[in-house]
């Protein structure tokens, strides 16, 4: 299979897609083409097929998602068109363009009641509809692409784009001179470049540019373990805003 050229990343203004975005500034050898909500509705099957329709590209790197957790139980068909059918839908443009495809997922595909990290062997068992949206989209991609496609699963994406947990603490800090932040909830924060750069490895390999291989899930994160709370103790410590963080259940 020649050299990986022409490149789709989805989700362009995440954090993760800005991120690459960063990176791919860098990369003269390949074209890579920034799609952004206007240009590939996720929430419009024929606007997905028309997009598809009208370009070619070697690699797609699907970033984009509805990530709005706590909203989706109210908005359960909007989240399953995205995180589901949308990415469905993809994965067959792939294969009929014999593309790779990289896909980004979550660690919500799990119940969170695990003493230790999850490994891909691990049972599934989401507990929320972005859980189960992100799950059945894994389970479509899977299904359709048996050869050439990577599924990320990733955990607390944090970066200097977009918003997130980093940047709602420090707004909060500089408001508030305290705050209540849950302790019982542990994860591993993830810096979206550094996720950035673990994909850009990935297609820059010589397998994943040369062979077919049969299709994976992967997980990543950075290393370590913290609570919300631990984080939000760390962040206003990096940062030196003076907030006074009170852990809660």
């Amino acid at each position: 299979m020649p050299k990986i050229k022409s490149i789709l990343v989805t989700g362009s203004n995440g954090q993760l897609g800005r991120s690459i975005q960063k990176i791919a500034e860098q990369n003269d050898d390949c074209h890579f083409v920034f799609a952004t909500r206007e240009q590939l509705d996720l929430n419009d099957n024929d606007n997905i097929d028309a997009f598809f329709q009208r370009r070619q590209f070697d690699l797609i790197i699907h970033c984009a998602a509805y990530t709005a957790v706590d909203k989706a139980e109210s908005e359960p068909e909007l989240a399953n068109q995205i995180n589901h059918l949308a990415v469905k839908r993809i994965a067959e443009a792939a294969r009929r363009q014999h593309a790779r495809l990289i896909h980004i997922s979550t660690d919500y595909v799990f119940n969170g009641r695990q003493y230790r990290p999850y490994k891909e062997t691990d049972t599934t068992g989401p507990e929320s509809v972005y859980g189960a949206t992100k799950l059945k989209g894994e389970e479509a991609l899977l299904q359709i692409m048996e050869q050439n496609a990577i599924i990320i699963r990733t955990s607390w994406v944090y970066s200097e784009f977009g918003g997130n947990f980093v940047k709602t603490m420090l707004q909060l800090g500089k408001q508030r001179d305290s705050l209540n932040v849950i302790f019982d909830q542990v994860g591993t924060p993830t810096y979206a470049g550094d996720l950035a750069e673990a994909i850009m490895t990935i297609m820059n390999s010589s397998q994943f540019n040369q062979q077919d291989f049969n299709s994976e899930i992967y997980h990543y994160s950075n290393k370590g373990v913290c609570s919300w709370y631990d984080f939000a103790k760390a962040i206003f410590a990096e940062s030196g805003v003076q907030c006074n963080v009170q852990p809660i259940e």
